[in-house]
C-alpha cells in the first residue's frame, strides 16, 4: 500500500475515528486504526465493538485532489501514537508506505517514521445491516434530538436498559426517551415512511454523545438503519455503527400526568439563571435541592437553604398563573438540564401537587417534554 495525502484531511478523519477506539478493550487490534486505501480513496476505522466509526476522503472533492493513492492496500496501525504523529507532521502532504512484515513508512517533509503495524484481516468486519429499512433525519435536527434527551439517561449500570435513549417508531413519528428513574426528556418527531419491522430501540447514551460530535452542523442527510442488534448512521463520507442495549425499556407514558393543579408560564432563561444562582448555596447539599414557591399571581419564588453556608431568596415574574398555591424542592441540576434542552424559550411548568412529577415544556413547541420528580425535605 502507498498513497500520499493532505495532512489536514487525514487528522480530520483520524480525529473522528478516534472516538470510537478504546485504550481498556481486551482485543488488541482494536487499539488501531484500519486503513483501506483504493483508487476511490481512503477509508479509516475505528471501533471498541461497541461503537464503530468509518470516515471516507475521496481521492477529490469540489475539484481539488486530496489522495493519490500509488498502490491500494490496508494496514492496522496503533491509534494514538498513529494520530501524535499525524498532528506533528512538518508539511502539508503525508506519504504512506506499507512495507514488508507490516512495517509501515510515513513521510512528510524531512520527517521520516517507522511504525510496526498489524494484518488488516485481522480487523473485525463491519456489522451487516439491513439497508431495505431506513429513515432520513437532517444532521442538525439528529444533533438537536440527542441534545434535548441524552443528558437525562442513567449512569448506574444497575439497569442497563436505561443508559440509552429509547427510539420509539410510532404513527405520528420518532418519539425519543430517556430516563434515570428521577426525570425523563422527551422528544418527538413527526416523519413519514418509518420503517415498521423495528418499533422501540434502546440506543446507548455514549453512542449517541460521540455520533453527536462527528456530524457536521448542517443540514446533511443522515441516513439511518435499525434491527434489533445494531443502528447504522450514514452520511456521504462517514458511518457509524452501535450495538443495541439489551431488555425491554419501561413504559414511561404512564409517568406523565394527565392533568395538574398548577400552571406557571415563564421566561425559561431568567428561571435558569435564578436557579444557577440559587444552586451556588446548594453545592454542598447531596441532592443540589432548590426550592420554588408560588408568591401570587405574577412572581415565584426561587430560594435555597445551607446551614452551614447561608441562604438565598430570588423573587421571578411570570407570564401567568393559574390554580393551586404551590411550595415544591427538586434538584437544581436536573432543573437546568431540563431548561437547558428547551433553550432558553418561554416554558410552562405544570404541577400536580408538592410530591408528584411536575412538567416542562416549551410553550412555542410542545415536541419536547422534560419531567422531574420532586425531593422530600421533610
Amino acid at each position: 500500500m502507498k498513497f500520499t495525502i493532505l495532512r489536514e484531511q487525514l487528522l480530520n478523519g483520524v480525529n473522528d475515528v478516534l472516538k470510537a477506539v478504546s485504550s481498556k478493550t481486551t482485543i488488541p487490534i482494536l487499539t488501531g486504526i484500519k486503513l483501506d486505501a483504493s483508487k476511490e480513496g481512503l477509508t479509516l476505522t475505528g471501533s471498541d465493538a461497541d461503537i464503530t466509526i468509518q470516515v471516507f476522503i475521496p481521492t477529490e472533492k469540489d475539484g481539488e485532489e486530496l489522495i493519490q493513492v500509488t498502490t491500494p492496500g490496508s494496514i492496522v496501525l496503533q491509534a494514538r501514537m498513529f494520530n501524535e504523529i499525524v498532528r506533528k507532521l512538518p508539511t502539508k502532504d503525508v506519504e504512506i508506505e506499507v512495507l514488508e512484515n507490516y512495517q509501515t513508512r510515513i513521510r512528510s517533509g524531512k520527517s521520516d517514521f517507522h511504525l510496526i503495524g498489524l494484518d488488516a484481516a485481522e480487523y473485525p468486519m463491519t456489522p451487516d445491516i439491513n439497508k431495505d429499512h431506513q429513515f432520513t433525519l437532517a444532521a442538525d435536527l439528529l444533533k438537536q434530538i440527542i441534545r434535548e434527551t441524552v443528558f437525562a439517561v442513567s449512569t448506574s449500570e444497575s439497569r442497563p436498559v436505561l443508559t440509552g435513549v429509547n427510539w420509539q417508531i410510532k404513527e405520528e413519528g420518532l418519539v425519543c426517551v430517556a430516563t434515570d428513574s428521577h426525570r425523563l426528556a422527551r422528544r418527538k418527531v413527526a416523519l413519514e415512511n418509518l420503517p415498521t419491522d423495528v418499533s422501540s430501540v434502546a440506543i446507548p447514551g455514549k453512542s449517541l454523545n460521540e455520533l453527536s460530535k462527528v456530524l457536521p452542523d448542517d443540514q446533511t442527510a443522515v441516513d439511518i438503519y435499525l434491527n434489533n442488534q445494531q443502528v447504522l448512521f450514514k452520511t456521504n463520507d462517514l458511518v457509524f455503527y452501535s450495538r443495541l442495549l439489551e431488555g425491554n425499556y419501561p413504559d414511561t407514558l404512564r409517568l406523565i400526568p394527565d392533568e395538574y393543579q398548577t400552571n406557571i408560564t415563564v421566561n425559561g432563561k431568567e428561571l435558569l439563571q435564578a436557579i444557577d444562582r440559587a444552586s451556588l448555596l446548594a453545592r454542598g447539599d447531596r441532592n443540589n435541592v432548590v426550592r420554588l414557591s408560588t408568591v401570587d399571581n405574577e412572581t415565584i419564588e426561587i430560594s435555597s437553604n445551607s446551614p452551614e453556608i447561608g441562604k438565598v431568596e430570588e423573587q421571578v415574574q411570570v407570564a401567568s398563573f393559574t390554580g393551586e398555591d404551590l411550595r415544591i424542592s427538586f434538584s437544581a441540576k436536573f432543573m437546568m438540564d431540563a431548561l437547558k434542552a428547551i433553550d432558553g424559550q418561554e416554558v410552562v411548568v405544570q404541577f400536580t401537587g408538592p410530591m408528584r412529577p411536575f412538567i416542562l415544556r416549551s410553550v412555542h413547541d410542545d415536541a419536547i417534554l422534560q419531567l422531574i420528580l420532586p425531593v422530600r425535605t421533610y
